[in-house]
């Protein structure tokens, strides 16, 4: 029996705007589509929060034992600002300001990217496609949209006829936007007057003579569309309709709209089930965003060089104060945030670390089987991952509840607790022990206070108690507990 078949999930599907009973199209495989980045800069935290919400909805799939397709793409094509209309395109505008090719701005900055996910512990997904790669795709489906009544060419152009499309099919149906109260696109821009309609978006525009990037097609040499590389490579690679599409809040309107209207119009059925939206990551109370310069970069947090933190703090502790809040409420990023997460976060940690040494008795004092599946209720419940949360600590609360006598387990509950931390803490949010595991600055922490408690036995050896009550009280000041016990000394981060 598979994990999946004694668990029931419920998810808020944004266009039905409240929380549906997840019944995948094939049973036991779930196809999963989140728009990727653009990859002219540096991915920020806002933007990581987005890429953390679905790796842990991945991993939860994949821990529930279902066979997940996760697409995630790279826009590497550089669509034009005012989405894909006019203004400039940020691969190119980056181009000439580091005096490279707009490819060799999508390489550094996808590896950028790649190198980020690393450091937060986020798995890659399943096909990783990219703009560039799927032209003939592209262009595929708007001469479908054109044959269908959809699309039209002007000066070498191609515009989707929303009115036109609004007839026979509902647009604004995921944003709750009426068409005739839309404002996308009505300011006065260089291609107005190609539009039969201001609210028109593009399908295909034809390249002006500076633009790099540009690609032969029936219509003109020029680029496709911001919206239409994610229809082109979800359903390529998940088909017509398929179970769950993400992406950021902002996304909902136009682009995903858009999304819906261009496969509608394409292939005459809805394209997704289950839509999903992660909501922002805001700093001083303001969206982060790359062009306010209202934002933070993970290097930055961990190295401790910015003008926000007070101190360094790891990708896992970002990534716990993350999932602190629901992935579809908007989290303000503070320092004094962080500092409480750290506090919390190695909490949990230092329980996990001393499941093994709790000692065992004939009856269970607590209901662990009942509490393990609480874990599971919470992710059940549109992943809720604060919840579950919460739910670990009531397991830290059973650990030293165990320690200090007023609680007691059997050996087999012991084994659940063990594995029901393991499996929610790294598994399903994919959290790191770095002091455990020696990596990056924990590892060299847990390396120098160990030195010093060796230097405190000896001292203590030597009845040299001032040195010994030195070492403990100078510690305690930095935040470093150390713990005496039978099996010798531990220490914990305060």
């Amino acid at each position: 029996m598979k994990r999946y078949e004694s668990q029931s999930i419920t998810i808020y599907n944004s266009i039905s705007k409240q929380k549906e009973k997840f019944t995948p199209i094939h049973e036991g495989a779930v196809g999963m589509y989140v728009c990727g980045p653009t990859v002219y800069s540096n991915v920020h935290l806002g933007n990581c929060r987005t890429f953390l919400s679905f790796d842990l909805i991945f991993r939860y799939l994949k821990h529930l034992e279902y066979k997940v397709r996760y697409v995630r793409n790279i826009t590497d094509a550089g669509h034009l600002e005012n989405d894909g209309e006019s203004g400039d395109d940020p691969i190119l505008k980056k181009a000439r300001i580091e005096q490279l090719e707009p490819m060799e701005v999508v390489q550094k900055y996808t590896v950028d990217f790649h190198e980020t996910m690393a450091k937060f512990n986020a798995l890659p997904p399943s096909i990783e496609p990219t703009a560039t790669g799927h032209i003939m795709e592209q262009i595929h489906i708007v001469e479908d949209i054109i044959k269908k009544g959809y699309g039209y060419e002007k000066n070498g152009s191609v515009y989707f006829d929303v009115l036109k499309f609004n007839e026979d099919h509902s647009y604004g149906k995921l944003s709750g936007r009426n068409l005739e109260d839309m404002i996308t696109n009505t300011r006065e821009l260089a291609a107005q007057s190609e539009k039969k309609n201001p609210q028109d978006f593009a399908l295909w525009k034809k390249a002006e003579p500076q633009h790099i990037m540009r690609w032969p097609s029936p219509w003109s040499d020029g680029f496709p569309g911001w919206h239409l590389e994610c229809t082109a490579m979800s359903t390529k690679y998940l088909g017509t309709n398929f179970d769950i599409h993400g992406g950021g809040m902002d996304l909902k309107f136009p682009h995903h709209e858009c999304e819906i209207a261009q496969a509608e119009a394409s292939n005459n059925q809805s394209p997704v089930n289950y839509w999903m939206h992660a909501n922002m990551l805001t700093l001083n109370g303001k969206k982060m965003s790359k062009s306010t310069g209202n934002n933070i970069l993970p290097s930055e947090l961990i190295s401790g060089e910015n003008d926000i933190l007070n101190k360094p703090f790891s990708a896992s502790v970002a990534k716990f104060f993350m999932y602190q809040a629901h992935y579809r409420s908007i989290l303000d990023f503070s320092n004094d945030a962080l500092e409480a997460a750290e506090k919390g976060f190695n909490r949990l940690m230092d329980a996990n670390r001393t499941v093994e040494e709790l000692s065992v008795a004939e009856k269970s004092s607590i209901d662990i089987p009942a509490w393990k599946q609480s874990c599971y209720d919470a992710m059940n419940d549109d992943f809720n991952s604060p919840i579950l949360i919460a739910h670990l600590f009531e397991g830290v609360k059973y650990c030293n509840g165990i320690k200090d006598a007023s609680e007691t387990i059997t050996e087999a509950d012991k084994q659940t607790l063990k594995e029901t931390f393991y499996t929610f803490i790294f598994e399903v949010l994919g959290l790191e022990d770095e002091v455990s595991a020696g990596k990056n600055e924990s590892g060299k922490l847990n390396g120098a206070v160990e030195l010093l408690i060796e230097l405190r036995n000896q001292a203590r050896a030597n009845k040299d108690f001032a040195t010994s009550d030195r070492i403990r009280d100078d510690l305690q000041a930095v935040g470093i507990q150390l713990k005496d016990g039978k099996e010798g000394t531990t220490f914990s981060l305060n």
